[in-house]
């Protein structure tokens, strides 16, 4: 599906965060460790340096809580720096783990805040990866810490968005970011597709079959589509029950009812997507919330529900008055 289109489900609140959400969405590729956490925990781990960037931060504040911060910038390091505020008792994380953290990002050059979850009580799923090409300084900053930490990171450019900067971020050629966090949990790893027991969707739905890798294929009945939210399962999984306040990782296609074409598709791009149930269109929220993980869902979601409030998308794969159709397998919930 187009980006504008993917960014109408999702409906994150900035752009920064949209980028964290896309470091998440990787988690599912990682290999598997073939150590639990917790033998991890005990493992050697070379955490990131402290140095002289990341100790000129003050940060006060309880866990968990919005940390005041105060620096004089700018803060010009020549490599990630990490520092703890605190520590916590937890399991440590480690490379390939997919991380629950809320946090706030400043510019290191002017100290002024670029983004924060604490405000809206959020966590955010990001995997850690030192050596990816997007942000890798909020892995650097990650890794080693144990469950209960706080950190601050100071991230070079090129660590973050390269030397030019992100000018929609305020963030000009050569500043650095700050990037304080709360590590509150290490995610399980996520399902790789639904698995459970077969059911039957009601009469009128939409036919759906798998691949043998799991990949849906709908075919639309012929037929006006229906007015109102509908949902049925698919496959029952027996998982940990989506909250409406979790942060989920599903594989999903999703189909216009209208014009019988696939609009999006995570599938398609091969990797799951996670994001938190408050941060998608209604009817998507709907479908999730209250399921058990390893379920497969199919959700009928009427304009009002979808994208008719916002008059459709931009690129125009979903009109105001469409009626679109999930299919979504329930990977993880955090």
């Amino acid at each position: 599906m187009p980006a504008d289109a993917k960014d109408s489900l999702v409906r994150r609140t900035s752009a920064l965060l949209l980028s964290l959400g896309l470091v998440a969405t990787l988690a599912a590729c990682s290999p598997a460790a073939e150590d639990s956490t917790a033998d991890r925990a005990n493992e050697a781990c070379e955490p990131t340096a402290s140095g002289a960037s990341s100790e000129a931060i003050t940060v006060a504040g309880d866990f968990e809580a919005q940390p005041e911060i105060s620096f004089e910038g700018p803060l010009e390091p020549e490599e990630t720096e990490r520092t703890v505020v605190i520590e916590g008792d937890g399991a440590a994380v480690a490379e390939g783990d997919t991380v629950n953290v809320s946090y706030t990002i400043l510019n290191g050059g002017t100290a002024e805040q670029i983004e924060t979850t604490f405000e809206a009580g959020q966590t955010v799923q990001v995997l850690v990866d030192s050596e990816s090409k997007l942000l890798s300084g909020l892995s650097k900053s990650l890794v080693c810490a144990t469950e209960g930490s706080r950190v601050v990171g100071v991230i070079p450019p090129a660590d973050a968005f390269g030397a030019e900067g992100q000018a929609q971020f305020g963030l000009e050629a050569e500043q650095s970011l700050v990037f304080v966090a709360d590590v509150v949990s290490i995610a399980a790893e996520p399902l790789e597709r639904a698995e459970g027991s077969a059911e039957e969707a009601p009469e009128g739905f939409p036919t759906v079959e798998l691949a043998e890798n799991g990949e849906p294929t709908m075919t639309i009945p012929d037929e006006e589509p229906p007015t109102e939210f509908q949902l049925a399962t698919l496959i029952q999984g027996d998982g940990d029950e989506v909250g409406a306040d979790d942060t989920v990782t599903v594989h999903y296609t999703g189909i216009n009812w209208n014009t019988g074409e696939i609009f999006d598709s995570s599938w398609e791009r091969g990797q799951p997507a996670s994001f938190p149930t408050s941060g998608v269109i209604p009817g998507f929220r709907d479908a999730l919330v209250g399921q058990l993980v390893g379920s497969q869902v199919i959700a009928i979601i009427p304009p009002e529900l979808g994208y008719g409030p916002q008059g459709g998308t931009p690129d125009g794969s979903i009109g105001a008055e469409d009626t679109i159709v999930f299919v979504v397998d329930i990977l993880a919930t955090s």
